[in-house]
């Protein structure tokens, strides 16, 4: 066995701790956030300080060292609530260009939340959701009809649920939040123009392209349902 009788060694401090999706593990783990020093050893004692190192970050399962970039994925369990979110918006987005006045179209939007995990969600919750939307908006304007106004709210709220989550996305399930939205609006016929600017505006939100999102919408149109 060969003597190592000088080196480097780090010593790890602990600064914070949390929860984070681990590449080395593929899942949810807790994390230990280090900072280091560097230390000049001889025959494995400490000498002299040669600097910092890190900060990183320590899976508390597999023990390996990922840095501070991996805290911006977000957890299995935050990314599931975080498409919740996205798709209860996208109903909300095309119920507010005109689909409460269907029931066909509130059916679709419920079963389409439901679906996406809130399983409590009623056609009523989410036309009164519009309206406190529509009369929240409409307020301090003596001029903009509330339809339009809610729709002007309603786009910062797609854009606030949609660009977080779009980068973690693959395309395909980029695709899939817009399709969604499309059956929701196609449930009483064919796009009304407002549907169709709320649509691609979901489909910027989600960093698709505009000739990606005019094709899907096309697609979804010619698809029976």
């Amino acid at each position: 066995m060969k003597l190592r009788i000088c080196g480097i060694r780090i010593v790890w401090d602990p600064v914070g701790d949390g929860e984070f999706f681990c590449p080395g593990c593929g899942g949810d783990r807790n994390y230990r956030r280090l900072t280091g020093r560097r230390r000049f050893t001889v025959l494995g004692v400490p000498m002299l300080a040669r600097g910092t190192a890190g900060p990183v970050v320590e899976c508390a399962a597999c023990r390996e060292h990922f840095g501070t970039d991996s805290l911006d994925h977000p957890t299995t369990t935050r990314l599931s609530a975080m498409l919740r979110d996205a798709i209860h918006t996208v109903a909300l987005g095309v119920l507010a260009a005109g689909g409460t006045t269907s029931r066909t179209v509130l059916e679709a939007a419920a079963a389409t939340v439901r679906g996406a995990g809130f399983d409590d969600c009623t056609e009523e919750q989410l036309c009164t959701v519009v309206e406190v939307l529509a009369a929240d908006a409409s307020q301090g304007s003596a001029f903009d009809p509330a339809a339009e106004a809610c729709g002007a709210a309603l786009a910062i709220e797609l854009h606030e649920a949609l660009e977080p989550l779009a980068p973690h996305l693959a395309p395909a399930g980029r695709e899939s939040i817009l399709l969604q939205g499309a059956r929701i609006a196609l449930a009483d016929g064919p796009y009304g123009p407002a549907e169709r600017e709320v649509l691609t505006t979901i489909g910027g939100a989600l960093q698709l392209c505009a000739q990606d999102t005019a094709r899907l919408l096309a697609e979804a149109a010619r698809t029976p349902s």
